[in-house]
């Protein structure tokens, strides 16, 4: 995993659609922080911060450090809505993650050694179901991806998820069945 991002945001006093409404109005999203077992803590974010950190790919699998008026907690994305015709993201769902708890993540797999498939080389397709797997861990051990190795595979093979070497101490939040 990489290192936690720090991200800035500010309280927000007034809550409701009239006043989310001017928030975007003013380019400023409106957030959510939760869990924990705290009450939820309605925050204000700048859109160009919170765009910059989407468009990395991996926003909702990031630890962050949000300062929110000078006090810091660590928080993982758990949704972000967009505009359905702007597709600015026009609210942002956060969870607190408190010490020792465990988070569930979809993970990216990413297919490696390619070219040394036998079934790929006679040109077979390599047709992937399944473009992220859930997981559950540490929110330090969160993987960036998971490899998925294709080395000697021939054409009609089948690669399931036990095929795949997870890091310690992440397991899979699907456990009936080897898909």
């Amino acid at each position: 995993m990489a290192d936690t991002v720090e991200l800035t945001a500010s309280p927000r006093d007034r809550v409701g659609k009239g006043a989310a409404r001017g928030l975007r109005r003013e380019g400023r999203v409106p957030g959510v922080i939760y869990g924990d077992k705290k009450p939820p803590e309605p925050i204000v974010m700048e859109r160009k911060d919170l765009w910059m950190q989407i468009r990395t790919g991996q926003f909702l699998n990031t630890i962050y450090m949000l300062n929110v008026g000078g006090e810091t907690t660590r928080v993982i994305p758990r949704d972000v809505q967009f505009d359905p015709v702007r597709d600015f993201p026009i609210h942002v769902d956060f969870l607190r993650l408190g010490a020792g708890a465990r988070v569930t993540v979809e993970v990216p797999v990413a297919f490696i050694n390619e070219s040394e498939s036998p079934g790929l080389r006679r040109g077979g397709v390599l047709n992937v179901v399944r473009h992220a797997i859930e997981l559950r861990c540490l929110p330090e051990a969160i993987p960036e991806q998971l490899e998925a190795d294709l080395t000697g595979l021939e054409i009609g093979d089948t690669l399931h998820v036990s095929a795949i070497k997870l890091p310690e101490d992440v397991e899979l939040t699907i456990t009936d069945r080897d898909f």
